[in-house]
């Protein structure tokens, strides 16, 4: 079957279910998540199959939708006392269409609604579960997500602006979504995972959101309580391992060609960092707290920070490539890598894909980026933590920093 039957209806499953959830959050007592997602599903249907069959199939189906919605909603009015459900109605519409679809010889069409539709069915009370352990800061930052990727984003410009050229309005903010889409996932995971699955997997979600504010909300816990030195170094030094592993999923992600001739470096000093929390595991004690994360990563002023961000490197690594080398680029690298990694690597990795820097100058500032974050962490828990914990992340962070000096120096 041609991509171009599957993707309208995939897209209507997806916003199906998204608007659908919303309504189900609410408590709506007549469309919730799956009898929305099947109404939309529908609509998607019967209109692939309108331009086979004619427009009055479209009339009929929407004939059909607005009855079913009336009367359940002059059931709910009512005040009837057993649960009120569309489900059933709105499933037999959408197998009507899946009907339409096999007669007029759509068959593998039919089979994808029908087994869907089938599916959706079955998985009634995960959903409704899934829906009803939803916070309002889980929401909000799912819908401050849906705002930046699919209300902002679309209506840019794409196209370069600025002297140099490198100023793309729709490709920042693409990259804005990239980032919070990232910090978003790990934000709904550590919500639903992080109370139950330990301390391990608590650190290595806060490397996923922010290694920064983990550093410094654990930092901060051993000026009071000595006892959980351990721990923190543990986490702290977990996290700013994952922070390789997100960088190189970006890379991943926006230029997987350059994937292989980049990431060799960056994954030796990971796993350095690896054996050395895995050290610090060892040695942290029987403190086992869950990492406190409690600040939603999706606010529309955050996005907007880390988009100028983005962009001024863009405009900066630019500047200082025709004013002073690789010089000047060392020196964006390094400032900008100091609280964000994920803007210096975003914009390297355009630039390299885009021709306008050779790789080996690239990697290295990625790896002079992320060595400068953790001289910036390094100075956040000599500034807020207590100074057992101090001696323990300094000989970890050292023996990286020399390390990855090395590797900046001398790999070939």
């Amino acid at each position: 079957m041609e991509i171009n039957v599957v993707e309208p209806l995939a897209l209507a499953l997806g916003l199906g279910l998204l608007v659908g959830m919303q309504r189900e959050w609410t408590a709506h007592r007549v469309t919730g998540i799956r009898t929305v997602t099947l109404i939309t599903v529908l609509g998607a249907l019967l209109g692939l199959l309108s331009q086979t069959v004619g427009v009055g199939l479209l009339v009929g189906g929407l004939l059909g939708v607005v009855v079913v919605l009336a009367v359940g909603t002059i059931l709910s009015y009512l005040g009837r006392q057993e649960e009120l459900g569309l489900t059933s109605e709105i499933a037999a519409l959408v197998m009507y269409g899946v009907g339409v679809a096999l007669a007029y010889g759509q068959t593998a069409l039919g089979l994808i609604v029908g087994g869907g539709v089938a599916v959706l069915l079955q998985w009634k009370q995960p959903l409704h579960t899934l829906v009803g352990r939803f916070s309002e800061p889980d929401v909000r930052a799912i819908f401050n997500l849906v705002l930046i990727a699919l209300v902002i984003l679309p209506v840019l410009p794409n196209q370069g602006y600025g002297p140099y050229g490198v100023l793309n309005p729709f490709e920042i903010w693409l990259m804005v979504v990239l980032i919070v889409g990232i910090s978003v996932g790990g934000f709904i995971a550590y919500k639903f995972l992080g109370a139950r699955a330990g301390t391990l997997l608590g650190a290595v979600l806060g490397g996923l959101i922010s290694s920064t504010a983990t550093t410094v909300s654990y930092a901060r816990r051993t000026r009071h309580t000595p006892a959980a030195i351990g721990l923190a170094a543990f986490v702290i030094m977990i996290a700013s391992t994952i922070v390789f592993g997100r960088v190189l999923f970006e890379i991943g992600l926006v230029a997987p060609e350059l994937l292989s001739a980049i990431a060799p470096p960056l994954v030796v000093v990971m796993a350095l960092m690896g054996v050395l929390a895995a050290g610090m595991y060892w040695l942290r004690g029987s403190e086992t707290e869950q990492v406190p994360l409690d600040e939603d990563p999706s606010q529309l002023k955050a996005a907007v920070v880390f988009g100028l961000l983005y962009a001024a490197i863009l405009f900066s690594v630019a500047a200082g490539q025709q004013w002073l080398g690789n010089r000047g680029l060392y020196l964006v690298a390094a400032l900008s890598g100091l609280t964000d990694m994920d803007a210096i690597t975003l914009s390297t990795a355009q630039l390299i894909k885009r021709g306008e820097l050779d790789v080996d100058t690239g990697w290295r500032m990625i790896l002079l980026g992320s060595l400068s974050n953790i001289v910036f962490k390094g100075a956040a828990v000599a500034v807020l933590g207590h100074r057992r914990l101090l001696r323990r992340v300094s000989v970890a962070f050292g023996v990286v920093l020399l390390c990855g000096g090395l590797l900046w120096l001398l790999w070939p």
